[in-house]
């Protein structure tokens, strides 16, 4: 009997412990705002949006002069929106307007951060540029990055957007989860982020970007995620880590971004 009720301890207390590791395998958020757009040479409109369960998120639009689409950004699970600005001015610079939003417990968004937050807080920032400024649903492109590859396809399964562009993102945690800890059983974990399966009713053109060495989440998952995709699509392969890849294959990725807008 001793035995047993030991047993339990052990298995209950590993439970919670996995779910502690899961959470802070999952978040890295920074809250110090390093530097602004100002910073290099982009006007901004610093924005704070309230979501449906009463979180302050906020955000940055960066507009510009003739501007083809709308940009919502959503960046991956580190750092804050402050650490994204080189992608910003190379997407700027192609003639975009950028919306880009801190998850809550990043930067200076209130609360913090989890699965359902993360896409009550896209939601939010979403209608915000539905409702506030006014731009058309087929004007805007969701934009996830990493983990927010996740919040987007979660977006465009519920919401009209125009196109979406998926940088280095995954199928699922549980996929994930195999790479890092494939000695932990998948129904433990709470989390979910099922992009694969959410993928199959997004309707909007897809581009999908991935480098074929990325370390972070591998190319494989990527490939899978785009494959599982309604048309119409594309998939474009970088050179580069999971975080560099834009730079080292600029010429590519501005291409990329170039033909879905031509494509719209």
């Amino acid at each position: 009997m001793k035995i047993l009720f030991s047993t339990a301890a052990v298995i209950i207390l590993l439970f919670f412990f996995i779910r502690f590791l899961e959470k802070k395998s999952l978040y890295f958020p920074l809250r110090k705002i390093e530097s602004s757009p100002q910073d290099i040479g982009l006007d901004y409109e610093e924005v704070f949006v309230t979501t449906k369960d009463g979180i302050q998120i906020s955000a940055w639009f960066i507009p510009s002069e003739s501007p083809q689409a709308t940009i919502l950004f959503s960046h991956g699970n580190g750092g804050n929106i402050s650490h994204r600005l080189e992608k910003m001015k190379i997407l700027n610079d192609l003639d975009l307007d950028i919306f880009i939003f801190d998850y809550r417990g990043y930067g200076m968004s209130k609360g913090n951060p989890s699965e359902e937050g993360l896409y009550l807080d896209a939601e939010a920032v979403y209608d915000y540029l539905i409702n506030e400024k006014k731009i058309p649903a087929g004007k805007i492109i969701g934009y996830g990055e990493s983990l927010g590859g996740a919040v987007i396809i979660d977006l465009a399964s519920k919401r009209e957007l125009g196109g979406i562009i998926i940088e280095g993102s995954f199928t699922s945690i549980r996929d994930m989860a195999k790479k890092y800890f494939p000695f932990i059983p998948a129904f433990v974990y709470k989390t979910r982020f099922n992009s694969f399966e959410k993928i199959k009713s997004v309707k909007s053109p897809k581009l999908h970007f991935h480098s074929i060495s990325d370390e972070i989440v591998p190319f494989e998952l990527g490939k899978k995620l785009f494959d599982n995709a309604l048309e119409p699509k594309e998939f474009v392969k970088l050179q580069g880590g999971h975080n560099d890849s834009f730079i080292i294959s600029q010429g590519v990725f501005i291409t990329g971004i170039d033909s879905l807008l031509d494509n719209l």
